[in-house]
Formats: C-alpha cells, sequence, structure tokens
C-alpha cells in the first residue's frame, strides 16, 4: 500500500514538472504580450506588472503593407481549404493503397513519402518560377496548391494506417448483399474512418496555418498569411519582443480552440490505426 502511495506521489510530482516545462513558455509568451516594451525587457523580470495591450493595438493600427486582420483572414482561407483537400483527397488515396492491389505498391508509397522529406527552402526557387509564370504568384490559390502537396504525403500514409485497421469483412459482406463498392465504402467504411480523418486535419492544418516559408517568398502582399508579418517587428532599432509576443498569442487561439474542440478524435486517432505493429 506505501509502495503505491509513492509511487502515485512520484508519478504526480514528475507529471507536474512536465506540465510546468509545457505550460511556462505559454505563460511567458502572455505575459510578454501584456507588458510594456520595457517591462518585457527587465532583468530580472517583473512578474507583477500592470497589464497593457498596447502590442495588440499596434499590430492593428500599423501602416505599412496589409493589414494583420486581413493576413489573417489570409491565413484562415488558404489553411483551412487546404486541409479540406488534404483530407479528401489523403483519404481516397490511403484507401485506395490500403484495399486495391496496386502494382510497385511499396515503390510508390515510398515516392510519396519521399515529397515529405524535401525541406520547403530546396524546391521554393523554381516553384516561385513557376507561379510567375502561371499567375500563381501572390495569390490564395497558389499557397492553397503548394500547402495541400506538401501536406498531402503525409495525410496518405497516415489514412492509410486508419484503413488498415478497419476489417474488410465490413465492404465484403456488404456487396455479397448488393451493395456496390462505392455505397460499402460510403455507408460503412467512411464513418470507420472519421476518426483519422479528424486527427490527419488537425496536424495538417497545424502545418499550413505555422508554415513560413512558402507563406513569405510565395506572397508579396494581397496573399501573405500572419505568421511572415511577425516578423516585420525585427529591424534595426531592435526586435519588439511584446510585438512578437502578441503576434504569436493571436496566431495560437484559433489552431489550439481547433483542436481543443476535436480533441476526443485526435486522442482516439492516437490509439486507433496511427501506428500499426
Amino acid at each position: 500500500m506505501r509502495e503505491e502511495k509513492l509511487t502515485a506521489l512520484i508519478l504526480t510530482v514528475l507529471l507536474s514538472i512536465a506540465a510546468a516545462l509545457y505550460l511556462f513558455p505559454v505563460y511567458w509568451m502572455v505575459s510578454t504580450a501584456t507588458k510594456t516594451r520595457l517591462d518585457a525587457l527587465s532583468i530580472p523580470p517583473k512578474w507583477i506588472y500592470k497589464p497593457t495591450l498596447e502590442h495588440f493595438k499596434a499590430i492593428f493600427s500599423r501602416g505599412s503593407g496589409s493589414s494583420f486582420a486581413h493576413q489573417l483572414l489570409n491565413s484562415f482561407i488558404v489553411s483551412f481549404a487546404s486541409t479540406g483537400l488534404v483530407t479528401i483527397f489523403g483519404s481516397l488515396a490511403g484507401y485506395a493503397f490500403s484495399r486495391f492491389p496496386l502494382k510497385a505498391k511499396d515503390d510508390l508509397l515510398f515516392f510519396i513519402l519521399s515529397t515529405r522529406m524535401l525541406p520547403p527552402i530546396v524546391v521554393i526557387i523554381p516553384l516561385a518560377v513557376m507561379y510567375r509564370s502561371l499567375g500563381l504568384f501572390d495569390t490564395r490559390l497558389g499557397l492553397i496548391i503548394a500547402y495541400t502537396v506538401f501536406n498531402l504525403s503525409f495525410a496518405v500514409w497516415m489514412m492509410k494506417s486508419f484503413v488498415d485497421e478497419i476489417p474488410k469483412e465490413y465492404e465484403e459482406a456488404a456487396m455479397v448483399d448488393g451493395y456496390s463498392r462505392l455505397r460499402a465504402f460510403l455507408k460503412f467504411v467512411l464513418p470507420e474512418m472519421r476518426t483519422g480523418m479528424v486527427a490527419t486535419a488537425i496536424f495538417s492544418l497545424i502545418t499550413s496555418w505555422n508554415e513560413f516559408t512558402f507563406a513569405l517568398l510565395l506572397t508579396a502582399d494581397k496573399a501573405r498569411t500572419a505568421p511572415p508579418s511577425i516578423a516585420q517587428s525585427m529591424g534595426v532599432s531592435g526586435t519588439n519582443w511584446g510585438y512578437i509576443a502578441a503576434g504569436s498569442l493571436l496566431l495560437v487561439i484559433p489552431v489550439a480552440a481547433f483542436t481543443f474542440i476535436l480533441r476526443k478524435h485526435l486522442l482516439r486517432g492516437f490509439t486507433f490505426g496511427a501506428i500499426k505493429g
């Protein structure tokens, strides 16, 4: 009994330390965003201070380039549109790779995954040249295409592993009863894939929402998303850490809220088909 209590106490202490390590950067970001510029740079740090919203006002009232609100809208449109496309195409491709006897399936899967191994900076120059030729430079459509292609390989692999865990007998029994493969897929397989689709969508949204390189180098002003705009606070006069913290906080809130709402599906996704073995 004492050993169990001691074990529980040790686990509680370790989990508390881990939680503090994870949550402290969030606290520091919030506190820096609500401090004056002098308070944010004070050494030692001020733990008790008078909160201010001056950095948030500065973000939304800056005079150069498109407004932060417009860039935040671009982030919403581009991220959610690319996430929807990635989830749909990734689910269909994952189902095909899982169910159909394709030639050189392993080679195809490796080729698809290899596109994800390349960092964005490697392909940015030819992509920028191609986008200028096609009129996709500084457009939301251009970013949506880039994000969809960049995240699709991960979605295919993830959804294939989910479909592998769904018994084939569901479809076979349905087709014996007269269902077409499409109807069997829609009625029996697709509902079982929902958890995997939500988990895939969350990962894709986070990647697209936080993406920096494509958003910086494939746009000029009209289609620029929010992440690159935060870098504008860095200049010759120094770095405004309060401005950066305020912008980062505004970027974190939407994705954190989306993930929190769908957290049950995400947790189930870790235990259902995400890792097959």
